[in-house]
């Protein structure tokens, strides 16, 4: 996945905003007010910090080196997930369910959403 892929990606969600509130080089991507994906599109490799289930999240960095505690986040909620290492799809999974769990869907309907 580029960078120009995930912006794309991100902006495709219902009220989803791209802001720079930090840093002029840093894409923070909201919903209503709340930021469910940070990525400083420009770096290599690029990497995006999503939010997590706390349980997902120690199975996913057990499962996949990319995926590491979230940087200068709450590494309980959040996820660093390094792009390249991983496929597009997993990534898109990974950007979907932080956009769910920001937006305020219920668990029970985010895993019913839950693609094969």
């Amino acid at each position: 996945m580029s960078r120009d892929e995930l912006r794309a990606f991100c902006l495709e969600f219902n009220a989803s905003t791209e802001e720079f509130p930090f840093y002029p080089d840093l894409s923070v991507f909201k919903v209503v007010g709340k930021v469910f994906a940070l990525s400083a599109l420009d770096d290599e490799p690029l990497k995006v910090s999503l939010k997590c289930d706390p349980d997902e999240a120690l199975r996913l960095r057990a499962a996949h080196p990319e995926i590491v505690p979230g940087w200068h986040l709450n590494k309980r909620h959040w996820n660093t997930v390094t792009v390249p290492g991983l496929p597009s799809r997993t990534v898109r999974e990974l950007i979907e369910d932080s956009y769910d769990l920001v937006a305020g869907l219920p668990k029970a309907q985010r895993l019913r959403l839950d693609r094969p």
